[in-house]
């Protein structure tokens, strides 16, 4: 039954429920209190007029008259009525009453026991008498010697104390309906304004758009963050994690602590930005926009996207562009050769074709092995052919170190940092431009320097040269730029080494990198350990 109510509906009788009782134990403790103010008022009254009694002079002296209920019932009757009580009850040390509202009663024995007040105690309590059942306080009457002669009871009925309850009732009752009205109210009030946040959606509702959400946010193939309006980590999909390299733990926390200072400034933004920035080893396109939830910005939304394969396929493309370019200038080389020495055979110059061919030998490749035959690693030793090449065709001279050697070591690393070192080189010198490139390599890793005669690298920018996003190139108009050298930075930190520059001896600028090298599995009882 309660299921199939609506959640306002739900709320609402809810948070009457809860109204309700409280309004009910609230009057039943206000009902109590009352009830013991009263008691405890008369009380204070009953013991005031009690002792007065028993110390009145009057009374007293009239113990020792032949008919001491001639002098004490008219006074006790007087001030019964005067102090607004039942009754007035005077009675000798063997309880028999010298007064009582009945004056049929005097001279008889009390009904109820009068021992606490005889043995010189005062007796507050409960007791039914010939009145009936009364709220009563007993004193004991002392003479001059200070012995007990009687006792002075004074008492209300229950009925009376009930009586005055009832009168006080009706304004406390209106003022505990006052109150349920008023819970009843801000109910309706509350399970409206709850019913609205959640944008008039019922539980199943908000069930399925939590499912539907997670399942879209951990199954799509973008990074998403979203940061609410103090600027703290609210949501983290799968993707984002992967790519920022962040766990749970840095949801709640403020994003200047967990994110990279570029990506934390773009949620800072007041409109859409979008660029591209280099997170650890990951090329990311990383989209910030404001989240507006009624007008009202919530916080702000970050979306990721790896473009580290993208940009690594572009490098390979460009690889094997330069491997293409590099056999098409080495054919086109081969074809003017090979129609020299045609032409000279045609012409029957025998010995000048022969002196050509010698002449020309088997061209300057570096893979021979007679150049540089320390470079063992063949994806490095097919990079610098093909820069080679491409170099020659630029008007660009690229002298490879004879002494040069380097090693595979099972990554792409020393490939990535030779092929941008002289790319960027390239692109410092221009035509007629020289670049020297020597590699130095052993167990404890390998050092490779790449030089240039171009301008260089200004000294006020050789400390920011590594940061992301920082180039001497001219922008391109949609080329992303100054994320090269920040990559090798990172590549050099995580293989242990460094990166260095300077001015080389040609005139230009110097970068040399130092990479430890990659520890290799050694076995141990059988199990090859890192």
């Amino acid at each position: 039954m309660i299921r199939s109510l609506s959640l306002r509906s739900q709320l609402f009788l809810l948070q009457l429920s809860i109204v309700l009782i409280i309004v009910l134990i609230a009057g039943s403790v206000a009902i109590r209190m009352q009830e013991q103010q009263i008691r405890d008022a008369y009380e204070t009254r009953m013991v005031g007029v009690a002792q007065s009694v028993a110390q009145l002079p009057t009374i007293v002296e009239a113990f020792d008259d032949a008919r001491p209920s001639d002098t004490i019932q008219p006074i006790a009757a007087l001030i019964a009525q005067s102090t607004n009580v039942t009754y007035v009850v005077v009675t000798d040390d063997a309880g028999i009453r010298y007064s009582h509202p009945n004056p049929e009663m005097i001279g008889s024995m009390v009904s109820t026991d009068p021992s606490v007040p005889l043995s010189g105690d005062t007796f507050v309590g409960t007791q039914t008498g010939t009145l009936g059942e009364s709220w009563r306080v007993k004193v004991p009457i002392f003479d001059d010697d200070g012995s007990v002669i009687g006792t002075a009871s004074v008492g209300i009925l229950e009925s009376r104390l009930s009586q005055d309850l009832q009168e006080d009732l009706p304004q406390l009752l209106l003022w505990l309906i006052a109150a349920a009205l008023l819970g009843s109210a801000g109910a309706i009030y509350v399970s409206r304004l709850v019913w609205r946040r959640i944008y008039k959606l019922e539980p199943e509702e908000i069930a399925t758009l939590l499912e539907t959400r997670d399942a879209m946010l951990h199954g799509i193939g973008e990074g998403v963050v979203a940061v609410d309006e103090r600027g703290r980590m609210a949501l983290l999909n799968d993707e984002a994690r992967r790519l920022l390299g962040l766990d749970d733990a840095a949801v709640g926390r403020p994003v200047v602590d967990v994110l990279d200072p570029t990506l934390a400034g773009m949620l800072d933004s007041e409109g859409a930005v979008e660029t591209t920035v280099l997170v650890g080893e990951r090329v990311l396109l990383a989209q910030a926009n404001r989240a507006v939830v009624d007008g009202r910005r919530v916080g702000s939304v970050l979306i990721l996207r790896d473009r580290t394969e993208l940009h690594q396929l572009l490098q390979d493309l460009d690889g094997a562009r330069d491997v293409t370019q590099a056999l098409r200038v080495q054919a086109h080389e081969f074809s003017n050769k090979m129609h020299v020495i045609s032409g000279l055979l045609e012409l029957g110059r025998t010995e000048q074709a022969v002196d050509f061919i010698t002449r020309s030998g088997h061209g300057g490749s570096v893979v021979s092995g007679d150049l540089c035959p320390g470079i063992t690693d063949p994806d490095a030793a097919s990079l610098l052919m093909a820069k080679s090449t491409i170099g020659e065709e630029k008007n660009i001279q690229v002298i490879i170190d004879g002494s040069s050697t380097l090693h595979p070591d099972g990554t792409t690393d020393q490939v990535t940092i030779l092929g941008n070192l002289i790319d960027n080189a390239m692109e410092a010198v221009g035509s007629n431009g020289t670049i020297h490139v020597s590699t130095a390599a052993d167990d404890s890793g390998c050092v490779i320097t790449v030089s240039d005669d171009g301008p260089g690298v200004p000294d006020g920018l050789r400390e920011r040269i590594f940061e992301s996003g920082v180039t001497t190139k001219a922008e391109g108009p949609s080329a992303a730029r100054g994320f090269g050298l920040s990559l090798l930075l990172r590549v050099a930190q995580r293989r242990h080494g460094r990166i260095e520059v300077g001015t080389s001896p040609l005139g230009g600028a110097e970068f040399r990198v130092r990479l430890a090298a990659v520890p290799r599995p050694v076995a141990v009882g059988g199990v090859k350990q890192q």
